[in-house]
């Protein structure tokens, strides 16, 4: 029988870019794209160009569904909930602190993504709420490369 550890670095799935978005100045829209050069301190045309622990937020696609529900909507806009890729087909939680490839980027997830009180602003009340649990993690950077709608995201 496996342990739990062994199990926990086990991870058959792959995950598919649905949705990318940059926010080119704070509290500024996201901006929907196609492609995105990933740096070495973020994505390219981000604002938030740290280099750190919080380099690249992602969110889980599945997620989207479940939010809305939460809010009574039919449903909810990515762009919305202010992460940068949308992940579709795998756990996202199963890459903290794992190594994965995006396009030809490599990534480490290193948390999770809490939502911050912009969703009350964007949602009304209890958007924070509805997100809390499903707002995604956080990612370093650990090669730059490129990440195009579609790619897969493979765990390494």
């Amino acid at each position: 029988m496996e342990t739990i550890a062994a199990l926990t670095l086990r991870n058959a799935q792959s995950g598919l870019v649905q949705w990318m978005g940059v926010r080119p100045k704070r509290r500024q829209p996201m901006k929907a794209i196609d492609a995105v050069q990933i740096l070495e301190t973020g994505i390219e045309g981000d604002h938030y160009q740290s280099g750190g622990k919080r380099s690249i937020t992602l969110i889980q696609y599945e997620h989207l569904f479940a939010i809305a529900s939460y809010l009574k909507l039919a449903s909810v806009s990515p762009a919305d909930l202010r992460r940068n890729i949308v992940i579709s087909s795998i756990n996202l939680l199963g890459l903290r602190n794992r190594q994965f490839k995006i396009g030809n980027a490599i990534l480490e997830g290193t948390g999770l993504c809490a939502p911050c009180s912009r969703m009350e602003e964007i949602f009304g009340e209890g958007g924070y709420s509805a997100v809390r649990g499903h707002g995604g993690i956080t990612a370093k950077i650990l090669q730059p490369g490129n990440i195009h709608i579609s790619d897969k995201l493979l765990p390494l």
